[in-house]
């Protein structure tokens, strides 16, 4: 798998806070960040209405590069 490596700006109490849970959980930062990211999107995969107005702007986008293709 590769990896994307991407910056995170965290307030210095956000950053406090989840370098003293990653510590307490015996993980990195950053494990602690892509595993909240991971449940994060597996959540809104399971919300029926986030996953309507996805496909809407999905479809919206779609006919909007269809328009620049002409």
């Amino acid at each position: 798998m590769t990896r994307k490596a991407t910056t995170v700006r965290l307030s210095e109490d956000l950053a406090d806070k989840a370098e003293v849970v990653a510590r307490g959980k015996g993980v990195s930062v950053n494990a602690l960040i892509v595993g909240a990211l991971e449940a994060e999107i597996e959540r809104v995969r399971r919300d029926d209405d986030f996953m309507a107005r996805l496909r809407e702007l999905t479809a919206r986008d779609e006919e909007i590069l269809d328009k620049l293709a002409e």
